[in-house]
């Protein structure tokens, strides 16, 4: 959990309030989650993590994995850690006949943007995301 805070507080958001995380830890441990967690870890510190589930495009027919959080503390930035992460992250999505991974990244995070990019990933600049909270 302190590393969702740490992500909520760099990009200027809320974090989770105590019910929120008790959701999530629930979620994470039922018998069919539906979200998964991938932790990077150094000697006994976890220093960083990736959130994802499957959502299902309707054009191309498949699963679609959705990258919900990926966060790397400050100090192992750099160190391929991210990189790691997302090569993990594409097997699981070949593995489960997914056609597409998606995220979202503010657009002011100059740094993933241009990591993503190095990736080979591209913009969807046509597209631009909505929310109803409740």
């Amino acid at each position: 959990m302190e590393l969702i805070k740490e992500l909520a507080e760099f990009e200027k958001l809320d974090p989770p309030d105590k019910s929120a995380q008790i959701r999530l830890l629930k979620e994470v441990f039922r018998l069919n989650p539906s979200l998964y967690v991938l932790v990077a870890i150094e000697g006994k510190k976890i220093i960083g993590y990736a959130i994802y589930f499957f959502t299902f495009s309707s054009f191309k027919g498949l699963k679609t994995l959705y990258l919900e959080d990926i966060y790397v503390t400050e100090e192992y930035r750099r160190y391929g850690v991210g990189k790691k992460f997302f090569k993990r992250l594409l097997n699981i999505a070949k593995f489960n006949k997914c056609g597409r991974m998606e995220w979202a990244v503010l657009n002011w995070n100059k740094n993933a943007i241009k990591f993503y990019k190095k990736l080979g990933a591209k913009p969807l600049d046509e597209w631009t995301y909505y929310r109803m909270d409740f």
